[in-house]
């Protein structure tokens, strides 16, 4: 019990150490928000070619459509091929090689590999989402006279976005999750804190222990509020 309340001593109060949880939780929570905006950027405008190459004709593929769904695919199997970690690396020590080692460059660092990485799943997951949805609303919202991009917009993405909510979800906790691994170019996250305070302290217990139950804590608070999400949209669908 003795070694329990000095680890937790060491661990929050001395040399005020809780600054590294705050500090980590903070830039934790700046790559997953800004890399889920950039994911869903790139997830949404692949998930359109791919779809819009897949439901038009072969006749009436255009050279521009097709260079673009080939790009689409490539881009797909190369990040869904390899590590995240690999890709972070890559990111870090050859695109940013000559960047300095500062936290502002490492954030914008994590934020792109982390969105580039997020962007394939997205565009998957909404992808299916599209191609779930009946043929019949693509071609009301033609005959009223919208083009296809409004179509897609305004009555196709809605829809599709209600059915694959949860699978956003996931990725959105999986996102959150995989930020401990920008550990390995130095940023200073949640998971480096921990690793700071338990090389001083040589506690490694307590530390680790509080990042998992913090990181617990987060993705139950996601979890609910994706949920809330959930039911308001089915009450509107009810109505």
């Amino acid at each position: 019990m003795e070694s329990l309340r000095s680890g937790i001593y060491q661990t929050f109060i001395l040399d005020h150490n809780y600054k590294y949880f705050l500090n980590g939780i903070k830039i934790t929570l700046i790559v997953t928000l800004f890399a889920l905006v950039l994911g869903l950027i790139l997830g949404v405008l692949v998930a359109i070619i791919r779809s819009a190459h897949d439901q038009q004709p072969e006749n009436k593929r255009g050279i521009l459509l097709r260079v673009l769904n080939l790009f689409c695919k490539v881009y797909l199997t190369v990040i869904r091929g390899t590590p995240m970690m690999v890709q972070l690396l890559i990111m870090w020590f050859v695109v940013w090689a000559s960047a300095r080692a500062t936290d502002g460059n490492m954030i914008r660092c994590a934020v792109l590999s982390f969105g580039i990485n997020s962007g394939a799943y997205v565009a998957e997951i909404v992808r299916s989402g599209i191609m779930s949805i009946d043929k019949g609303q693509m071609e009301a919202g033609r005959s009223l006279g919208l083009s296809y991009v409004k179509t897609m917009r305004f009555i196709v993405i809605p829809q599709a976005f209600k059915n694959v909510l949860p699978a956003l979800g996931n990725e959105l906790i999986t996102l959150l999750k995989e930020t401990s691994i920008v550990t390995v170019i130095g940023l200073k996250d949640l998971t480096k804190g921990a690793m700071i305070i338990q090389a001083n302290t040589y506690q490694a217990m307590v530390p680790y222990l509080a990042i998992a139950a913090i990181y617990l804590a987060m993705v139950m608070l996601l979890s609910w509020l994706l949920g809330v999400m959930e039911r308001r949209m089915r009450k509107s669908d009810i109505r």
